[in-house]
């Protein structure tokens, strides 16, 4: 997989894919992750790639210009999957949406800044606008961030042990039950007895029954009707 990422603001990007998962993953040659500074194809000799709103309004949009030769440079390159805008009013990021994200081969994402972007890349560019929740950032650089840590830890390889992302929360619309370690016992708290049998198919009995106590406690929202 290859995930490209335009933004204003690199550097914000620097420190997620050069730790833990993330930069095994591309380590591994399981993703390539490239970043790219809208800058570069800013206008004139400032750079410019925001301007003021037509109409009047508080806040600098970005331009239609630097966004659309960065977009058609790296299309010249590779077909792209999808062409995501990372903005607070697109469609909850979830699972779902993670799962089927990483079967895909290429993808590009447009980081928002300042008041956000001219309406007009967001009509006839991009093809899938995702929000990671009702909040505003200042940018949609950390957000692509989350939404690429959600893909890349899906992708065959990446994790060492692999079916450790289909025991995570929201995998078949459910929390994910609780874990243990070593030791069995301190303070007087003790692991639950049927975790140190070996007997893996009351295991994992146990693991699904508490997995579904746990999200009626605490996101009944995931379940059908019927299961509450």
């Amino acid at each position: 997989m290859r995930i490209d990422i335009i933004t204003a603001l690199p550097k914000l990007l620097e420190s997620p894919f050069s730790h833990s998962i993330l930069q095994r993953a591309q380590d591994k040659g399981r993703v390539v992750v490239a970043v790219h500074d809208l800058k570069k194809y800013g206008l004139g000799k400032h750079n410019q790639i925001d301007d003021y709103q037509f109409g009047g309004g508080a806040g600098m949009v970005m331009m239609v210009e630097p966004i659309l030769n960065c977009i058609q440079d790296l299309q010249a390159e590779r077909e792209y999957d999808e062409l995501i805008y990372m903005t607070p009013d697109g469609e909850l990021f979830d699972q779902k949406i993670a799962n089927r994200l990483s079967l895909k081969e290429n993808i590009l994402i447009l980081c928002g800044h300042y008041k956000g972007v001219d309406q007009r890349i967001r009509d006839h560019i991009i093809t899938r606008e995702i929000s990671i929740g009702s909040f505003v950032l200042s940018g949609g650089e950390l957000a692509a961030a989350v939404v690429s840590d959600a893909i890349i830890r899906l992708i065959p390889g990446v994790l060492n042990d692999e079916s450790s992302a289909l025991y995570d929360s929201f995998q078949d619309d459910l929390l994910a039950p609780p874990v243990y370690t070593r030791p069995s016992e301190i303070n007087g708290w003790l692991v639950p007895e049927i975790l140190l049998t070996g007997d893996f198919p009351k295991i994992e009995a146990w693991r699904e029954a508490k997995a579904l106590e746990i999200t009626r406690a605490k996101r009944p929202d995931l379940l059908d009707k019927e299961s509450l």
